[in-house]
């Protein structure tokens, strides 16, 4: 029995192409998070897309480290990074091994195992805050450094997959300024979401960190 349609895995050539073409496609899709408690799948509402060498709002602008290896490719696979001391980040990796480009999950609607993501995400107030921003939708789904490298494409053993779900058509899709994101970058409209979906994070324009004395 073939696969129904929107069930149907999204192959490496998905993620092989530019990151400004990937990211607003990855809008409605369904990720695949396989837990020892049970699956949960997300639907994709809101990303932001990172260039790599050539984007200053990029981890990887000053180029390759320990901490960002990943984003070098190969595509297809996940980036996922610590910040602030506190949350993990959930990126997917995109275009050709050697250049580092991904695109950040920031939102989304957890449409299976919405009990395991509560039981993580206990301050949330409605199934809709479940995964609303990068670090809840990153809690939510239990994800840590230990997914860093994991391969979206190697099947049903793969803790991580990506599913065709349900593409979000042009008409539907608003693109604007990333959150929190300073300096050089501060400009660049690489963040795409559903319009008017209630599970897309509010915008927020950088601010410095202020530090202590």
């Amino acid at each position: 029995m073939s696969a129904r349609p929107d069930r149907t895995p999204l192959p490496r050539s998905f993620f092989d192409r530019p990151v400004l073409t990937v990211a607003p496609d990855l809008l409605g899709r369904t990720l695949v998070r396989r837990t020892t408690d049970g699956p949960l799948e997300l639907r994709i509402t809101e990303v932001e897309a990172y260039e790599g060498e050539s984007d200053p709002g990029s981890h990887a602008y000053r180029g390759r480290t320990a901490r960002n290896a990943s984003m070098f490719g190969p595509p297809g696979h996940a980036y996922v990074y610590f910040i602030y001391g506190m949350w993990f980040s959930l990126n997917l990796v995109c275009g050709p091994p050697g250049h580092a480009s991904g695109v950040l999950l920031r939102g989304g609607e957890v449409t299976v195992g919405a009990d395991l993501a509560a039981k993580r995400r206990v301050s949330a107030r409605s199934p809709r805050e479940l995964a609303k921003g990068p670090a809840r939708l990153a809690t939510a789904l239990d994800v840590d450094r230990a997914l860093d490298g994991a391969d979206l494409c190697a099947g049903p053993d793969s803790p991580l997959s990506l599913l065709t779900g349900t593409p979000t058509s042009a008409d539907r899709v608003s693109s604007g300024p990333r959150t929190g994101v300073g300096g050089a970058g501060a400009t660049h409209p690489y963040r795409f979401w559903i319009t008017h979906d209630p599970t897309v994070s509010p915008y927020r324009a950088h601010a410095p960190r202020r530090r202590s004395t």
